[in-house]
């Protein structure tokens, strides 16, 4: 069964000397916004690191499939998915085959269930409008950028038709020692700590079957995501807040008055963003850690028929309306 519930979230990503996402049309320097200098982060560069993750944790599981994997092309999964229906009586008999192979897809990959797809790029599936979006994260205070030089102790040149290794040793034997290394370029931010926000539709969910399970598997993904995303150009980068959710569950006496009440929500998402609050330190000329800033959630002005979930662990419990115990950061007014 689909979620019964609408939902927002956030969380904070720290990004120490790297590159938290590199703009390709300015050579791959970290993204930042000109008028307020702040960093940001793309939501499809959010939700490819959980794809990776999904592939990697859940890939023996039913239903778990991946659809946008890196270097291949999506229109044979969609093809798939022609095939699949069309050697089911009941979908055989569909006068919308289209429908039918987007249903497949919906039951078959995680992404499409959660984020939606264009499954109109080969044999035409339709498009899927996902019941997760996942808005840019902005850096709290604006970043510094460096672009500093680099010595590479070797070269990738040769002679020229050369295919042997016996060539190409000859032809470094006849080189001087300057001529093989060269100089090159490196891009990153000193230090960010970015706010990513969330959106959870119980209305879109239950036409892809974004269910509880899958709800499950989203939190674990952001939680671990960069634990399984290290290279040289990213840093260190990690999630160092919980996982805060705004679950909306109603306020109606009437059962069902309520059940409609926590799929369409029962205040604003700005509202509920709201409640958290990140800042530096006082006397701070510039951060280092995500430590150098206080974070506070104000539980007293929570809406009624909201409740807030903190998940601090990748496997660990949804903790609903306090923080975690072993909570170390971020601090709660009630």
């Amino acid at each position: 069964m689909a979620i019964q519930n609408r939902y927002e979230f956030m969380y904070y990503v720290q990004c120490i000397n790297g590159n938290p996402n590199g703009d390709p049309d300015m050579g791959n320097a970290p993204r930042i916004d000109p008028e307020t200098m702040q960093g940001y982060i793309t939501d499809v560069a959010t939700k490819r690191r959980i794809r990776n993750y999904i592939q990697n944790a859940f890939a023996d599981q039913p239903g778990m499939g991946i659809i946008m994997q890196q270097g291949t092309t999506i229109n044979k999964f969609i093809a798939r998915a022609h095939e699949e229906v069309a050697e089911e009586d009941t979908c055989a008999k569909n006068t919308n085959r289209v429908y039918a192979a987007r249903q497949w897809c919906c039951e078959h990959f995680f992404d499409v269930r959660t984020f939606g797809a264009v499954l109109s790029t080969g044999p035409n599936a339709g498009q899927v409008r996902g019941p997760v979006q996942i808005t840019f994260g902005r850096s709290i205070d604006p970043v510094l950028f460096r672009d500093i030089s680099i010595t590479r102790m070797c070269v990738a040149d040769g002679p020229d038709k050369a295919s042997t290794y016996a060539e190409f040793e000859k032809w470094e034997q006849a080189q001087p020692q300057d001529k093989l290394r060269t100089m090159g370029r490196k891009q990153f931010i000193l230090f960010g700590l970015y706010e990513v926000r969330g959106f959870i539709s119980g209305n879109l969910a239950k036409e892809t079957g974004f269910n509880e399970a899958d709800l499950k598997a989203l939190c674990e993904a952001i939680l671990n995501m960069y634990e399984h995303d290290h290279s040289a150009s990213k840093g260190e980068m990690a999630v160092v807040s919980p996982l805060i959710l705004f679950k909306h569950v109603g306020t109606d006496s009437d059962a069902k008055q309520r059940a409609r009440q926590a799929l369409l929500g029962c205040a604003p998402a700005q509202r509920l963003f709201d409640l958290v609050h990140v800042e530096r330190k006082p006397g701070l000329p510039y951060a280092r850690d995500f430590r150098d800033y206080t974070a506070k959630i104000d539980l007293s002005r929570v809406p009624k028929g909201v409740e807030v979930g903190f998940q601090r662990d990748a496997m660990g419990e949804i903790v609903w309306n306090q923080l975690p115990e072993d909570e170390d950061w971020m601090t709660c007014e009630k």
